[in-house]
Parts: C-alpha cells; structure tokens; sequence
C-alpha cells in the first residue's frame, strides 16, 4: 500500500514516506524527510528537511516539526505543539547549520500548546502536559507540566500514571504491566 496525501498537501522531491501514512490537507513535507509507515500527519503541519519520524508517529494539526527533530516510532505529537532549533535566533542572523537536534524517544506523549526548546531529548514513553515549555532533557517514563516544565510523576506506556508502592513498584491499572522505581529511574518488569 501507498501513503495518502490530500490534493491540497506538498510533499516535495526527496522525502521518504512509508506505507499507510496519510497526510491531511495544507500540510507540507519538505525535501530529504523520512516519514515511517502508517504516520498520520494532521492538517496544517510543517515538517522541515531532514526531519526522521518513525513508524506510527501521530502528528495532530498545526504542528511545526523543524531541522533537527527525530521522533522515534509510537510518537504522539498534540495540536499546535512545536518544536524549535535553534537556541539564540535571530532574523538578522543566519544560523542554518547550526541547527540542534531534539530526540523523542519511542512512545512518547507530547500534549497541545507545548512547546519542547532545542537540544532537550524526551525518554520513552515520557507523558509532557498540554502547555508545557521543555528546557531539559526528561527522563523515560516521566510525566511533566508547567512552564518551565517539572516533573510531578511517572506514567505507564499505556498513558496511566504510576503510584509506586513502598517497594518501589507500580501496576498499570489497563496494562496490568509492573513498574519498578529504583534510583529516580523507571523500568518495566517483564
């Protein structure tokens, strides 16, 4: 199977686009994109050169994804979130080229309105609230707010947060999958 883009999308020469990936109306990928099998790429999204999406990525409408972003697979992206790329812009200054790069690891939520400042990775399955500005890097599993945001929690990879026991474990109330907190760092247990 194809990917889909509506009449009204560009994709530009050069992008890479995997199976089953639908792209909505008045978006526009770039030259030299790399856009996994089975994305959908909401209206009104902006995905610049050199932007790496993996697989089942969800891109909701009026997301700007610049040079320098690599979302890994299973990435949800909220509406109007952004993404930036260079730390000290300035419009009388060129700074092509010196382009940061931000890493969303695999499962990540990253809710509306956020806003992730360059150079700062997000861990797997880390859960980032509606509004929030990301000025550091957040760790796996971690859920976070505010602006500047900060971390108030943990979240399992099905979107629940965690209430750790005194032993250190949590149990997804969905998933029923168990979690351990050891040394402020979350893992699953298989």
């Amino acid at each position: 199977m194809e990917y889909y883009a509506h009449e009204t999308a560009i994709v530009d020469d050069g992008c890479t686009i995997g199976s089953g990936t639908k792209i909505w109306h008045f978006s526009h990928i770039m030259p030299n994109c790399t856009l996994g099998e089975n994305c959908n790429i909401g209206q009104n999204v902006v995905v610049s050169p050199d932007v790496i999406l993996g697989n089942n990525v969800k891109v909701q409408n009026n997301v700007s994804l610049y040079t320098g972003v690599i979302c890994e697979d299973d990435v949800f992206l909220g509406p109007s979130m952004v993404f930036t790329n260079v730390t000290n812009p300035r419009s009388g200054v060129n700074r092509r080229g010196q382009y940061s790069k931000t890493v969303v690891k695999k499962g990540a939520s990253i809710g509306a309105n956020a806003t992730i400042v360059c150079g700062h990775d997000i861990g797997e399955y880390a859960f980032i609230g509606a509004g929030s500005v990301v000025t550091k890097h957040i760790p796996a599993y971690a859920l976070v707010v505010g602006n500047p945001a900060r971390q108030i929690g943990w979240m399992s990879e099905y979107g629940h947060r965690l209430e750790f026991d005194s032993n250190g474990t949590a149990t997804c109330p969905e998933s029923k999958e168990k979690y351990e907190l050891k040394n402020n760092i979350v893992s699953k247990i298989n």
